[in-house]
């Protein structure tokens, strides 16, 4: 029978879905020791079984492998929910055990996180039905359910108020004699060698470089923290006698930096250094010894790169965040690596390489390796996304999780100026959002999914002005496929998509910095080139026959939500929607006009009539599109894979 708690204990749900299956399944609970006990930062499932009938049943050893590399250092699991249709009591007990029996897996292979208590960790059961969820907190001694539930309204400002990111970058290259044809041994000596090159991390001739860029005045900062030092800034705690003791906040920027932009991601870096040229307490000379291999030999060179990610409290020193997250998470890095290696270590080596990526919806970033010795196209790459995008309850039909759309670390300020333009612009987003109604009685109005941004003649300092409206419905369309995370190219300038056509044998080279124009059949070309995306293509005889698509073009945007370019005569515009009456056949389109020549002010282009709802004839008896003149619309297809 369950009890209630009797303490204030209260449970604080940050993920916007804590439930990400509508199958019978168990998913783990994430939390952080930098934020307040019991707080649920994201849940990500279990996909490792035991046996296929029972979905409370991890297979503990591969889930605590995946885990380890997938959560950042600075997140942990603290508890588990069970999606089922029995009891909420029973299933929140078995959640319980499963959480409670994978942080001794953590504990026990990677030494914990500094204040791991697996005694206490969070049970939740959720209805398969009615998707209702009770929460317990469960210990050696009680087991109580928490009525007190939190779904904060603003949780990416809580987790980045109080914390921040550190990155470290470490290559490695070891050489290794092994036997030629005993695989045992060669794993007995890579395993050794990999073990030599944990603990060299945390030697006394180590060396670590903190810099960051101070929140309240945007200059650099950095220290140099040694490993002789480390345990002493520990015992320290955090006293301000030394610069070593300084918080991370000194070396990071302010949360909106992180939340504006996590393509381009603020993080405090940490270098590696190895100090050879320290005193000797005693003369030595070196000395070579000689060990004759007993059967035939060869050099092995494994090469792989570490990159970890942290999250650390901004007011935790930076010593105390090498110590605890860093040289862990460094260590972590190098037995997955050592995982991946043993198989295959006398054949062809892999090419592994970690990624971080933060998809939508996920508060915090997360850390995949990838094998990319076949590319991102074979099979079994798409596999790993897969099931990647069913642990973390992203879409199948979108590759958020692509190499393209990995995490890029903004350590310096001086990026280009055509970086900043094109990939973290002020340009106008969704500006239909401010347009009128269509003035379409009984209408069903359909849109695009999704946002946009609103490119036209004059931007970036460039004179396209009679002949660019294409080239602009292209870029808006681009930046669409951007923003959903589709690609992570940048939106291309005119040229580059002259370019695109002449690589493809469309255009000769003379196109090249010309001022022709393009029409549907150019956009469809450069869209397949760039981003791989298909595109279907409507004709009309005449302006007047537009309105007859509005069935197809409703269907468009409900199916595949992406923008249209409709293309006539010499003009061409981008379509975000329309609404239709199909009983009377009254209909109206929304029009986004790029030959808007004048600042990037909403007002002006709301009030203007650069963005808004057109009928294809006006109360004045005025037609919008040409009757004279055929018409092309575009209609680029929504990518269906991962």
């Amino acid at each position: 029978m369950e009890t209630r708690a009797q303490t204030e204990t209260k449970i604080r749900v940050l993920c916007r879905k804590l439930v990400l299956t509508k199958e019978p399944g168990l998913q783990w609970l994430i939390g952080s020791p930098f934020l307040p006990q019991f707080t649920i930062v994201s849940t990500i499932g279990s996909l490792h079984l035991q046996s296929s009938l029972d979905p409370c049943s991890p297979d503990y050893s591969k889930e605590s492998d995946d885990l380890r590399t997938l959560i950042v250092r600075g997140f942990k699991v603290i508890g588990a929910v069970l999606v089922s249709d029995n009891g909420f009591e029973a299933n929140a007990r078995k959640a319980a055990e499963a959480a409670r029996r994978i942080r001794r897996f953590f504990t026990a292979n990677c030494g914990g996180d500094g204040d791991d208590d697996g005694s206490v960790v969070v049970g939740a059961a959720a209805d398969l039905v009615t998707g209702e969820t009770r929460f317990f907190v469960s210990n050696s001694a009680k087991f109580d359910r928490i009525d007190d539930v939190c779904y904060e309204e603003f949780p990416e400002k809580l987790v980045w108020d109080r914390g921040c990111l550190v990155s470290c970058e470490l290559g490695i290259k070891l050489p290794i004699f092994v036997p030629a044809n005993n695989q045992s041994v060669a794993e007995e000596i890579f395993s050794a060698a990999i073990n030599g090159t944990a603990a060299l991390l945390k030697d006394q001739k180590i060396v670590y470089v903190v810099e960051g860029h101070k929140a309240s005045e945007g200059v650099l900062n950095s220290v140099i923290v040694r490993g002789v030092e480390l345990d002493a800034m520990l015992k320290m705690g955090n006293s301000k006698e030394s610069a070593k003791s300084l918080p991370c906040s000194s070396f990071c920027g302010e949360n909106k930096s992180i939340l504006n932009s996590r393509e381009s991601a603020d993080a405090i870096k940490v270098s590696v250094l190895l100090n050879q040229s320290s005193k000797s307490s005693s003369l030595s000379a070196p000395v070579a010894e000689y060990f004759p291999a007993q059967e035939t030999a060869k050099l092995l060179v494994i090469s792989f790169n570490l990159e970890i990610l942290c999250y650390a409290a901004r007011d935790l020193p930076v010593a105390q965040a090498i110590s605890m997250l860093v040289v862990p998470g460094l260590i972590d890095q190098l037995t997955a690596m050592k995982k991946l290696f043993l198989p295959c270590l006398l054949s062809n080596h892999p090419q592994f390489r970690p990624y971080h990526f933060w998809p939508p919806g996920v508060l915090h970033p997360i850390t995949v390796f990838y094998e990319l010795t076949y590319g991102e196209t074979e099979m079994r790459q798409v596999e790993v996304r897969r099931a990647l995008h069913l642990r973390l309850g992203l879409p199948l039909d979108r590759p958020l999780l692509l190499i393209a759309n990995a995490v890029k670390f903004a350590h310096t300020r001086n990026a280009t100026a055509n970086d900043t333009i094109r990939n973290a612009s002020p340009l106008p987003k969704d500006v239909h959002v401010e347009a009128p109604s269509s003035g379409v009685s009984g209408g069903l109005v359909s849109l695009i999914d999704g946002s946009y941004e609103y490119y036209h003649y004059l931007q970036d300092g460039f004179d396209d002005s009679g002949w660019g409206c294409a080239y602009r419905s292209l870029q808006t369309i681009i930046s669409w496929f951007r923003l959903q995370h589709y690609t992570s190219i940048k939106v291309p300038s005119h040229r580059e998509i002259q370019q695109a056509l002449v690589e493809i044998g469309d255009k000769d080279p003379s196109f090249i910095g010309s001022r022709e124009w393009i029409g549907a059949i150019e956009l469809s070309f450069v869209l397949d080139k760039l981003l791989g995306v298909s595109c279907k293509i409507i004709n009309v005889r005449s302006g007047s026959e537009l309105p007859e698509k509005c069935r197809e073009l409703a269907m468009h945007f409900e199916t595949q939500g992406t923008p249209v370019m409709i293309g006539g005569g010499v003009l061409a515009y981008t379509l975000l929607g329309v609404d239709y009456n199909d009983a009377n056949g009254d209909s109206a389109f929304l029009i986004l006009d790029p030959h808007y020549t004048g600042a990037d002010d909403l007002k002006k282009v709301i009030n203007g009539g650069w963005c808004g709802w057109k009928k294809p004839v006006d109360n004045k008896g005025r037609n919008f599109f040409l009757l004279d003149k055929f018409y092309n619309l575009l209609l680029p297809q929504r990518p269906n894979w991962v």
